[in-house]
């Protein structure tokens, strides 16, 4: 068999290198789900603070890591503070993958202080700088919301690859095939949603959600994004910003919105009232999966299907050309 060499972390700075970087050879990029068979070992202890970290580990460890996630569907991870459970977890684990990026912000000093005793990798901050979005709210900081543009998630699945391999090294090659698979796979999602948005009228490339989590979407994609919060869950909306979005329905002839699986519908639902006494009719687009992936067991509970039903959802609730059950036909009826 032949097996793929692992990619360095030598990121450049644009989306589509990202996506580049590592991804396998032409077999198995075709086959999507080429995953590298070798004699069991040591499984490696892994805990991630996400349900899309934790699914990147599961793709590269195989059957040589078990992996814990301490936020499940519909948690969010801005506000989350770690419990005892967790922390026993964490303290007893191999090694702890955490986003990085202000994203975990009522767990980073945690995480800070435990970098100093176990291993622990934010592994988002190990992408470029000049590839991030900055924070609306703190002039140091960066969007964390990477997850939503597939070029860039690539960067950090391997970041988790190369924590794996720094970890087991005399495991390198086997994370390094499963890596390069799963960035196949990451690469067809990538180049599913770039054909389905452009599919969408431009002038109805517009996304309004309950808060600021689709940016990377719409850099990546042609959209103008609007959040009724910002990229932080813990800031709020006032009325004047309702009042604001209301403006932009009606002007520019909005017909949908969306919510989200970890976010309160409240501030979405004033929206849509607040244009309905405007005389403008405005309906949910559907649910997306933002901060955090679908019901576990389900295709939408993994990276992959998360970002294809969003992707497809927002596709169709605005004018695009998709298929109603997604890129692999997976997704759940009704989409």
């Amino acid at each position: 068999m032949r097996r793929a060499t692992s990619p360095e972390l030598k990121l450049p700075i644009t989306r589509r290198s990202l996506l580049a970087t590592g991804l396998v050879a032409a077999s198995a990029a075709a086959s999507g789900r080429f995953r590298l068979a070798l004699a069991a070992e040591p499984s490696v202890g892994v805990v991630a603070t996400t349900g899309m970290i934790a699914d990147a580990a599961r793709q590269i460890g195989g059957d040589r890591v078990e992996v814990r996630a301490l936020m499940g569907p519909g948690v969010d991870p801005h506000s989350y503070r770690q419990t005892r459970t967790d922390i026993l977890a964490m303290t007893r684990a191999d090694i702890v993958l955490w986003h990085g990026l202000y994203l975990e912000a009522q767990m980073e000093a945690f995480l800070t202080e435990l970098g100093g005793k176990r291993r622990v990798v934010a592994v988002a901050e190990q992408l470029p700088r000049e590839a991030l979005i900055h924070h609306d709210s703190y002039a140091d900081k960066f969007d964390p919301h990477v997850w939503m543009d597939p070029g860039l998630w690539s960067g950090v699945v391997a970041a988790v690859r190369d924590a794996l391999v720094d970890l087991r090294p005399e495991s390198a090659d086997f994370f390094g095939a499963n890596a390069e698979a799963h960035l196949a796979e990451v690469a067809a999602l990538d180049e599913y949603v770039a054909t389905i948005t452009a599919s969408i009228a431009p002038d109805r490339r517009v996304l309004v959600t309950a808060h600021d989590a689709f940016k990377y979407f719409g850099a990546a994609n042609d959209f103008e994004v609007m959040g009724i919060q910002g990229i932080s869950t813990e800031s709020e909306a006032g009325l004047s910003r309702i009042a604001e979005l209301v403006d932009v329905l009606v002007e520019r002839d909005i017909g949908a919105v969306f919510v989200e699986s970890s976010v309160s519908d409240r501030n979405v639902r004033a929206l849509i009232e607040g244009a309905a006494a405007r005389g403008h009719e405005v309906s949910i687009g559907g649910q997306l999966y933002s901060d955090a992936m679908g019901p576990e067991g389900s295709y939408e509970g993994t990276y992959l299907g998360m970002i294809d039903h969003n992707a497809t959802l927002i596709a169709r609730a605005l004018g695009g050309d998709a298929p109603e059950r997604g890129m692999q036909g997976l997704l759940a009826a009704g989409t």
